[in-house]
């Protein structure tokens, strides 16, 4: 019997055989690697990792509970292999696999949350070694865009503060049942373990929303509530500019000085 499309979970079930290897090579699983793969849905690239990879642990998150039975039953008899129903967008990270001290994350993300589940992953990053996802084509486009682009923007500049970027190739919607409306891509996601030594995330993640939330506006007036024009000037930062124009370190050094800034004025007032 036919699995049925749950179309409330976003469901595209990948099953071109050469697309699925060439994701099994790119993930390439160590002995001593701890893998969650979020919706494995069938098990299209589950099984063939567990049949052609020794691995530490192995754990499937996935809330479609049909899809959980199914893979249950292929995968009866592998070790160290085991399902969880969950919803990964409210799923601690920390409270799995807690003896691994590194975890790597892989999986068919579903499109249509795909952003804010990267978002919540990377509250984890110190935890994850890395993230192999198959994605939207256009979210992993954005991911990976560099400034001075079309693409490039807030998903751009939070990625890549945290994150080592790389777009592997692209997935047709031919590889799928049902076929997506959308190009796919699998984008490859390296924490950079706090190379970039962000002071405060939510003070960061604030500027970078207001910067583009206004992209067409110079940064003088999107960032009006975090700098002033002698700010911009201690930056170094041309205020006539608009947000599509910095660097990710240009957005890390800005959050940083407000942060400081913020600080000294706390300081005064006690």
């Amino acid at each position: 019997m036919a699995h049925p499309i749950r179309k409330r979970f976003g469901q595209h079930f990948l099953t071109d055989q050469a697309i699925i290897q060439r994701i099994v090579a790119a993930v390439n699983i160590k002995a001593d690697d701890n893998i969650i793969e979020i919706g494995p849905g069938l098990g299209a690239m589950t099984i063939p990792l567990l049949n052609n990879y020794a691995f530490n642990r192995y754990l499937a998150l996935e809330i479609d509970r049909d899809a959980i039975q199914s893979l249950t039953q292929s995968t009866i008899g592998i070790e160290n292999f085991s399902i969880q129903e969950a919803d990964a967008l409210k799923t601690d990270f920390l409270e799995l696999l807690k003896s691994a001290s590194k975890i790597r994350v892989i999986g068919n993300l579903p499109y249509n949350i795909s952003t804010p589940l990267i978002f919540h992953l990377l509250k984890y990053q110190q935890r994850i070694r890395d993230m192999v996802f198959m994605l939207q084509k256009e979210v992993v486009v954005r991911m990976c865009a560099m400034p001075n682009s079309k693409t490039y923007g807030r998903l751009s500049v939070m990625v890549q503060a945290h994150c080592q970027a790389e777009n592997l190739f692209e997935v047709p919607p031919s590889a799928f049942n049902p076929p997506p409306k959308v190009d796919s891509a699998i984008v490859k996601l390296i924490p950079l373990n706090e190379k970039h030594k962000l002071k405060d995330s939510i003070i960061f993640a604030n500027l970078v929303r207001e910067a583009f939330g206004q992209r067409r506006k110079t940064i003088r007036n999107s960032m009006r509530n975090f700098l002033d024009q002698d700010d911009f000037s201690n930056l170094e930062l041309d205020s006539k500019a608009r947000a599509e124009n910095l660097s990710v370190e240009d957005f890390i050094k800005a959050a940083n000085y407000v942060y400081h800034k913020q600080t000294q004025n706390q300081s005064c007032q006690t």
